[in-house]
């Protein structure tokens, strides 16, 4: 009988990792063996963005992981809509654009810090706030407090994959801070009881 929850997990750990060729190959298998589940094709969809665009694909699979608890139906479409925009879907992206706030608009490329805090305060949550800039705007980070406190609110927000990313980035800058390895844990802990839910 297959273990449908362990193959998930050891897909997902595979993608987290990078593996997108394995990933691809166990969530195909759990499409065609769960043919009525319709989470499984769009994480098989990462993996084929992933050959194109790595980041754009972590940060997808981030927002999906996260957003299909609230609403599975939702989350697939907005990723389709991301995916849609992203392939030259002009109309959609506007309208995706006219979605984000107005601070966020005019700083595609990047956002300070002191405005995504701003950001959200307007938008009532980190989670939310984030999500309107995540595929479309880079978050500047000048200060080393700014850095440790966003990369805090990435982890307790479940954008794992994301802090990943910025810890990687910034990890020759901090390398012997205590407070990353702190971080580090944090996430190595949320890996560990995600995959005991």
């Amino acid at each position: 009988m297959v273990n449908e929850k362990k193959l998930l997990n050891d897909a997902n750990s595979y993608f987290l990792d990078k593996e997108f060729d394995k990933a691809m190959f166990i969530y195909a298998q759990l499409s065609s063996i769960f043919k009525y589940n319709k989470e499984y094709p769009i994480y098989a969809l990462f993996c084929d963005i992933a050959n194109d665009d790595e980041n754009k694909a972590l940060s997808l699979f981030d927002y999906f992981t996260v957003a299909k608890d609230k609403d599975i139906d939702e989350a697939i479409a907005y990723v389709h809509n991301v995916i849609d925009a992203y392939d030259g879907d002009i109309d959609k992206m506007m309208d995706m654009l006219k979605d984000l706030t107005t601070s966020t608009v005019d700083s595609l490329d990047a956002i300070k810090y002191d405005d995504f805090k701003t950001l959200i305060e307007s938008r009532g949550s980190f989670r939310v706030a984030f999500e309107d800039i995540m595929f479309s705007t880079k978050v500047a980070i000048d200060s080393k407090d700014d850095f440790f406190d966003f990369v805090t609110k990435l982890i307790e927000n479940d954008f794992n994959t994301t802090a990943y990313s910025y810890l990687e980035g910034f990890n020759e800058y901090f390398a012997y801070d205590s407070k990353i390895e702190e971080l580090y844990k944090m996430l190595e802990e949320k890996k560990i009881a995600t995959s005991h839910k």
